[in-house]
């Protein structure tokens, strides 16, 4: 039989499709802008020479002072000053990009963020695994109806918010427990990051326990296991690869976030694997100083060159959680 034309059918089709495809393009386009505006510190020398022609059109045939060739010099070698600090100093250990002799050094911001996603993930990934596993397979479900939903509300609460009480809360309350020198650092903005990770690892682990086919506990049960021998030797390996997408989104929530690392860990680009001392991030370093760049500067290239790192390692990030772990997950549950 012929299929009934139906308009509005028809409509949410297109307007579906419409949306899907605008995304796309908007993401791919926010790609590409990111990625220009990074590409001149790779191609200082040629920019510096097609100044360089500049300057000596504009004399127009008059004979240059001394003063002036001195000064022009001086920028030539200025020029390709910066050039060397922006090739050869972006795997350096200082990030100091204002001065006479600017560094860009990238080694202290990775490890900055390193250090609190790894924070981030070790604390907030245990919390959230054991409650999606009580939730999943011992809560009763009309309270699982009403419990589940508050736990995922955390992913809405704005980062200012979480980092507002780490840097007024948290940073106070480890210190005088601790008593390290710095009040923020690298542990007070992992535990805060830690609260952003925890709804999105909850919600992910938790559909991957509620997805293992019930046959799984039913046979565990009939054997004489226990519903936490079940829980933890059946169902958990069984969601293992759901779960390890889990981190790894977690890892990457953590890695890119912005607000709450810029306000609760001291913004001090230090090389340094004490977790009670100041760090900077990648992220926090575009957002703290992006408003003060000069339009087409090194430096302005240099921290749009960092988001194009944070780009690509995201996307790395969630590529590997979405396509590789789900295939994992799914042959799992089919027995191949």
């Amino acid at each position: 039989m012929r299929k009934k034309f139906r308009l509005s059918e028809f409509l949410a089709e297109k307007i579906i499709k419409s949306v899907a495809f605008i995304s796309f393009v908007v993401i791919i386009l926010i790609f590409v802008f990111v990625f220009r505006e990074a590409a001149p510190i790779f191609f200082a020398k040629e920019k510096a020479a097609e100044q360089t022609e500049t300057i000596q059109y504009e004399t127009y045939g008059e004979e240059i002072s001394g003063l002036e060739a001195e000064s022009q010099n001086n920028s030539k070698q200025k020029t390709s000053t910066t050039d060397e600090s922006t090739i050869k100093n972006l795997m350096g250990k200082d990030w100091q990009p204002v001065g006479d002799e600017p560094k860009y050094g990238l080694l202290p911001l990775f490890v900055g963020s390193l250090k609190v996603t790894l924070i981030s993930v070790l604390f907030g990934s245990p919390v959230a695994i054991l409650a999606a596993i009580f939730t999943s397979l011992f809560m009763p479900i009309k309270i699982k109806e009403f419990i589940k939903p508050i736990i995922e509300l955390l992913a809405s609460f704005p980062s200012v918010v979480i980092g507002f009480f780490a840097l007024m809360t948290l940073a106070t309350f480890f210190q005088n427990v601790f008593g390290y020198t710095y009040r923020l650092n690298a542990f007070v903005g992992g535990l805060a990051m830690s609260l952003a990770v925890i709804p999105i690892v909850y919600t992910i682990t938790e559909d991957a326990l509620s997805a293992v086919p019930n046959y799984f506990s039913e046979a565990s049960l009939a054997l004489g296991a226990t519903k936490w021998q079940t829980a933890f030797f059946v169902i958990l390996p069984a969601a293992f690869p759901g779960i390890f997408a889990a981190l790894l989104l977690g890892f990457g929530r953590a890695f890119g976030e912005t607000m709450i690392l810029l306000m609760a860990t001291g913004n001090a680009p230090i090389t340094s694997f004490n977790i009670f001392e100041p760090v900077r991030t990648l992220s926090a370093t575009i957002g703290a100083e992006m408003a003060e760049v000069v339009f087409g500067e090194t430096h302005y290239s240099v921290l749009f060159f960092i988001g194009s790192l944070l780009f690509i390692i995201t996307f790395i990030i969630n590529a590997i959680a979405e396509f590789y772990v789900r295939a994992k997950l799914m042959k799992r549950f089919r027995g191949e």
